[in-house]
């Protein structure tokens, strides 16, 4: 890829339309150059983030948006999500030890850890009433 890819997508705030989403970054994920085996890994991750912001920046209220920006270069994939709902700092949330959550039996919280463990960057803001989270993966030499 020697140009620079943007794509957007709006979508309500309901889980139903996360596969809509999923589909969209692995579309745009295809058009650069993207290792194949970080591609799951990034809709991995983009889908944890737009989980996180049905369930706890709009409680499962439908009427909110969630918008989807992806800008890709030879160098870096970038996702911008942006959504109305209550601000969330994932900043605030911390897993010391991720042996220990497992064994305690917990089965959800983890969605912040995958996207830090997969992303390169995970960068978080609030401002003018909108949460804005971006997620940034490095781009190296495809294994196609």
């Amino acid at each position: 890829m020697t140009k620079e890819i943007k794509d957007r997508l709006v979508i309500n705030s309901e889980l139903k339309h996360l596969n809509l989403a999923r589909h969209f970054i692995l579309r745009t994920i295809r058009k650069v150059n993207v290792a194949p085996s970080d591609e799951n890994k990034i809709v991995l991750a983009t889908d944890e983030a737009l989980s996180n912001i049905v369930e706890h920046a709009y409680q499962f209220n439908k009427s909110g948006y969630i918008d989807i920006n992806v800008e890709a270069n030879p160098k870096q994939f970038q996702i911008r999500i942006m959504n109305g709902g209550r601000d969330f700092d994932p900043d605030r949330i911390k897993i010391k030890d991720i042996a220990e959550h497992i064994k305690q039996g917990k089965k959800r919280g983890l969605g912040i850890f995958l996207m830090r463990r997969i992303m390169d960057e995970v960068r978080y803001s609030f401002k003018n009433g909108q949460n804005q989270l971006t997620l940034i993966k490095y781009l190296t030499t495809s294994d196609r």
